[in-house]
C-alpha cells in the first residue's frame, strides 16, 4: 500500500483536475470560439420555431387538422414518387438478371 505521500497526491490531484477544468472551459473566449459557432447546429433558429400554441379548443383542432393535412400531402407525394420510380424499374428490368 502506499503511504502518505500518495494520499497527498492522490487528494492534490482530485483538487487539481476540475479547477482546471473550470478555468479552461469556464473562459469566455474558449465560450465564443468553440460554442457559439455551433449553436446554430444544435437549436433551430427562432424563425423555425413555433411560439404560438394555442390555447382554446377550437384552436388545437385546427392545428392538429393542418398538421394531419401537411402529413398526407407528404405522405401522397412519397407515394407518388415510390410509383414513379417502380414502373421505371419495371420497364427497364425484364427479370431476374439484367441479361435475362
Amino acid at each position: 500500500m502506499g503511504g502518505p505521500n500518495l494520499e497527498v497526491f492522490k487528494f492534490g490531484l482530485y483538487l487539481f483536475v476540475p479547477v482546471v477544468a473550470l478555468l479552461h472551459f469556464g473562459d469566455p473566449s474558449w465560450y465564443h470560439n468553440h460554442v457559439l459557432p455551433y449553436k446554430g447546429h444544435l437549436f433551430p433558429p427562432p424563425d423555425r420555431t413555433y411560439s404560438k400554441i394555442p390555447t382554446d379548443q377550437t384552436a388545437i383542432r385546427e392545428e392538429l387538422a393542418r398538421i394531419k393535412a401537411d402529413k398526407l400531402a407528404r405522405r401522397m407525394e412519397r407515394e407518388k414518387e415510390l410509383q414513379t420510380q417502380s414502373e421505371a424499374v419495371a420497364q427497364s428490368s425484364k427479370g431476374w438478371f439484367k441479361w435475362w
